[in-house]
């Protein structure tokens, strides 16, 4: 017998009562997802989230009194354990890359089929972010756009601190790849490819993989 998944705490962010009610009927629906709090604003976001600990936060971008972006800012400088998705209605939101350089580990879009949200949930709680194909598509193009002058150059210039196997493997993340993917690609085991993002996250200063894919982008490796 398999053992039973771990429950996932989850606290949901909008300042659309039909869309939180939306949500907590979708994640209600699995008993390994457990809503430990609902929010119609970035303030009471950041004090349920004291106060509740959830493993994941689903985060509106536009709300008012606080919008999604400071609050995750404040949400991830008081517990950076947590895991911030954001909520969108466009994948063209400007402040989505904002909020990803924040450390917030992907985004989703509001019309995100049930089982699909519910798959993101448990996704982002093992660890792994939100970048399906066409968002990062989207996330390439917005971040060269948005990047000022000598951007690129910053971060190929981090990059120089890597071996070329780390290169490798950031590029695979840059790419929206996961671990066993980028261990079939390059030929090393799911553990050599852990290790590596480990020294990743040390050697840039980066606290995620979506932090990762931004810097490759940057210095166009992807």
């Amino acid at each position: 017998m398999s053992a039973a998944l771990p429950v996932v705490r989850v606290l949901v962010v909008d300042d659309d009562a039909l869309v939180r009610a939306g949500l907590r009927l979708i994640l209600g629906g699995d008993p390994g997802l457990v809503i430990v709090g609902e929010a119609a604003d970035g303030l009471q976001a950041v004090e349920l989230a004291r106060t509740e600990r959830p493993d994941v936060v689903l985060m509106d971008i536009r709300m008012p009194r606080l919008d999604g972006l400071a609050a995750t800012e404040r949400l991830l400088a008081a517990d950076p354990e947590t895991r911030v998705v954001v909520l969108t209605t466009f994948d063209t939101d400007d402040m989505v890359v904002s909020a990803l350089r924040l450390g917030a580990v992907g985004f989703l879009l509001k019309d995100t089929p049930p089982e699909e949200l519910v798959g993101a949930v448990r996704a982002v709680a093992g660890g792994r972010p939100i970048l399906s194909p066409s968002v990062t598509a989207q996330l390439i193009a917005t971040v060269r756009a948005e990047s000022p002058p000598g951007r690129s150059r910053e971060a190929a210039g981090r990059l120089e601190v890597l071996s070329e196997r780390e290169r490798e493997v950031a590029v695979g993340i840059g790419r929206g790849l996961s671990n066993s993917e980028i261990a079939a690609e390059l030929y090393m085991s799911v553990a050599t490819v852990k290790s590596h993002v480990g020294r990743l996250f040390a050697k840039l200063g980066v606290e995620n993989r979506v932090q990762i894919a931004i810097c490759v982008h940057e210095a166009g490796l992807v």
